[in-house]
C-alpha cells in the first residue's frame, strides 16, 4: 500500500512539473521573422531559430542557430537559473557569461558580461497570445560599438 501511494506521489509529482515547464510562455521553438526586426548597427541575420527548454526548477536552456549576414553559421549555447548568479555562455563573440532575472511569467532579462566586463542586456518578451517573442538587445557589441536591436521571433 506504501509503495503504491509513493509511486502515486512521484507521478503527479512528474506530471505537475512537466506541466509546469509546458506552461512557461518562453519554452518552445522560436524563428526569427527578419523583415519585422531591426539590427543597429546592420547587417541583420539572414536567419536564427532559438530552441528554448525549461531548465532545472527555475531556469532556462537556449540553443540558438544563427546565420549571419554573410551566410556563416553560429551556434549559441546557454542555461541557468533565474537567480542572479553567472552562466557560460558558449559561440556568442559578444558574451562568455551572463545573468538571468524573470521579471513575469512572458519577460525575462538576461545580462552578459565578456571578460568580466558588461556588454549587453536582452529583454526577452512573449506576447499575451504566445505567438511572438521580441528580444530587445541594448549595449555593446564586440567592437565597441552601441548595439540596440529589436529582434521579432514566431512560435513554431
Amino acid at each position: 500500500m506504501r509503495m503504491r501511494f509513493a509511486m502515486l506521489v512521484l507521478a503527479f509529482f512528474a506530471v505537475s512539473m512537466g506541466l509546469a515547464a509546458a506552461e512557461d510562455p518562453m519554452v518552445g521553438t522560436w524563428k526569427l521573422n527578419v523583415a519585422k526586426s531591426k539590427y543597429s548597427p546592420g547587417p541583420a541575420p539572414q536567419g536564427e531559430t532559438n530552441h528554448v527548454d525549461a531548465y532545472g526548477g527555475n531556469g532556462i536552456k537556449v540553443t540558438a542557430e544563427i546565420t549571419d549576414a554573410q551566410g556563416k553559421k553560429i551556434n549559441i549555447a546557454y542555461s541557468g537559473s533565474f537567480d542572479g548568479k553567472e552562466y557560460p555562455v558558449t559561440g556568442d563573440p559578444n558574451s562568455d557569461t551572463c545573468t538571468f532575472k524573470r521579471i513575469d511569467a512572458r519577460t525575462i532579462e538576461r545580462m552578459n558580461k565578456k571578460a568580466g566586463k558588461a556588454t549587453t542586456t536582452l529583454t526577452y518578451i512573449v506576447s499575451r497570445d504566445g505567438k511572438t517573442k521580441t528580444i530587445r538587445t541594448k549595449g555593446v557589441n564586440a567592437q565597441g560599438q552601441p548595439v540596440m536591436n529589436v529582434a521579432l521571433f514566431e512560435k513554431q
